[in-house]
């Protein structure tokens, strides 16, 4: 365990994962100087309340004579490089992620097993979770998805289970997970990123510190994802058709374990679920989870709020919440996943870069219309073009009504907006409420 007694650290953003690296950090005898380009009346009530655990705030911008003073700097996910970080990077100054710190700072230390890919994290990571925990073990999960590992350092845990982001991965510097997946790669990011391969890179720095007894799982057949797990030295296992972990139209096959789930006694639909319960098994084979384990949480495991959640059906019309589909790949999965013939799309939001071609490809094949809402509508219209019709929105409310109007009987209106929320909303969640809200008020 890490010792942080009389050092001076920086923690720059104070998002959920900056702040409770700045409360570890104190309680570990740190002296900690919490930063945030936002003024201080725009810092959550969390963050405020750190000057009562002995944390210096330094708001409205970077101090670079606190980071030059710095021993240790600690940068929340969100933060991209800038100027003054360059400058204490260059001088050799240790710039560690929150990930980083929580892994070292574990007072009883556990094994990891980390979750990455462009779509279907937090899937998996929650489905690793609840096998884990089936089989008796005290399991924390979190991450990316929900909790920060920071704030639960002094737990005693059996495992340690992380949803695992691009930018979270490019400030390890030790971090070496048990059992590390891949799941896909697609664009996303390239708004912060250089290009697509350095997003991959960002991605696969999961997999650089694996050992001969660590495992690295990854789709089979794709050559980016087994790129990135041949920087580490774990053996690799494969899921999907022909994989390790075997999947095809009617079952799963755990073939090093000799177990068959039939799909349809998984309680998680879709192909792209399918592949996602694969890649959680796979995960599992560190650890002593027995089939009958597996088969119980396999059968009640239905997935995550704001995705792929179908909120009412009205006038024969289904209406889904994929909100957590924030990227191109995502919101293709979705479109040509759904049951229905015809889809509804409702999409938009903050524009990541990268191409919206795969998405008008998808509308193609399965969409009746298109209804575009926020900074990228734009774009994403110019990109659709006559494919499918097209009807702008300015709010979500009036999205939902617009999608009423131009789906039929047996269509799905899907909200998988393909983009991040922050040009309307404060999150990924609040857009999946507010869609739920307008779709709960349509009158029969």
């Amino acid at each position: 365990m890490e010792s942080y007694a009389a050092k001076r650290v920086v923690v720059v953003g104070l998002g959920a994962s900056g702040v409770a690296a700045c409360r570890l950090l104190a309680r570990r005898g740190a002296s900690v100087t919490a930063m945030d380009a936002k003024p201080a009346e725009r810092l959550s009530a969390d963050a405020r309340a750190l000057t009562s655990a002995g944390v210096e705030l330094s708001v409205g911008g970077h101090d670079g004579a606190a980071l030059d003073r710095a021993d240790l700097v600690v940068v929340s996910p969100g933060v991209p490089m800038f100027a003054e970080l360059s400058r204490v990077e260059a001088r050799g100054t240790p710039i560690w992620g929150e990930v980083e710190l929580a892994v070292r700072s574990l007072a009883h230390p556990a094994p990891v097993v980390a979750v990455g890919g462009t779509n279907g994290k937090s899937t998996t990571t929650s489905l690793v979770g609840e096998l884990l925990a089936a089989s008796g073990a005290r399991v924390f999960v979190g991450g990316n998805l929900g909790d920060p590992l920071a704030d639960q350092v002094d737990e005693r845990f059996d495992v340690v289970v992380l949803e695992v982001s691009s930018f979270q991965m490019e400030r390890v510097d030790r971090f070496r997970p048990k059992a590390c997946a891949l799941l896909n790669i697609s664009e996303d990011h390239l708004d912060r990123y250089e290009d697509f391969d350095a997003y991959a890179r960002a991605k696969g720095n999961a997999f650089a510190r694996q050992q001969q007894d660590d495992l690295a799982v990854v789709p089979v057949g794709d050559a980016v994802c087994a790129r990135e797990a041949g920087r580490g030295r774990a053996r690799v296992v494969t899921f999907g058709a022909g994989g390790d972990v075997h999947v095809t139209p009617e079952t799963i096959e755990f073939r090093s374990k000799n177990i068959t789930f039939r799909r349809s006694e998984v309680a998680l639909s879709g192909g792209h679920n399918a592949l996602n319960v694969a890649a959680a098994l796979a995960l599992t084979l560190p650890f002593d989870v027995t089939e009958s384990a597996m088969r119980g949480v396999l059968a009640t495991f239905r997935g995550l709020a704001h995705r792929m959640v179908l909120v009412r059906e009205l006038g024969g019309v289904r209406y889904y919440d994929d909100s957590k589909g924030t990227n191109v790949g995502a919101a293709v999965t979705a479109v040509r996943g759904v049951t229905e013939d015809k889809v509804v799309l409702v999409c938009g939001g903050r524009d990541k870069g990268g191409s919206y071609g795969p998405l008008v490809d998808a509308l193609r094949e399965r969409g009746r219309a298109a209804v575009v809402i926020g900074e990228a509508s734009d774009l994403i219209a110019s990109a659709i073009g006559d494919a499918v019709p097209v009807r702008r929105a300015a709010s979500m409310h009036e999205a939902v009504a617009a999608a009423r109007e131009l789906a039929r009987s047996g269509d799905a209106v899907l909200l998988s907006p393909a983009c991040s929320s922050f040009d309307m909303f404060k999150d990924y969640k609040e857009r999946g409420e507010v869609f739920t809200r307008a779709v709960e008020e349509l009158a029969p």
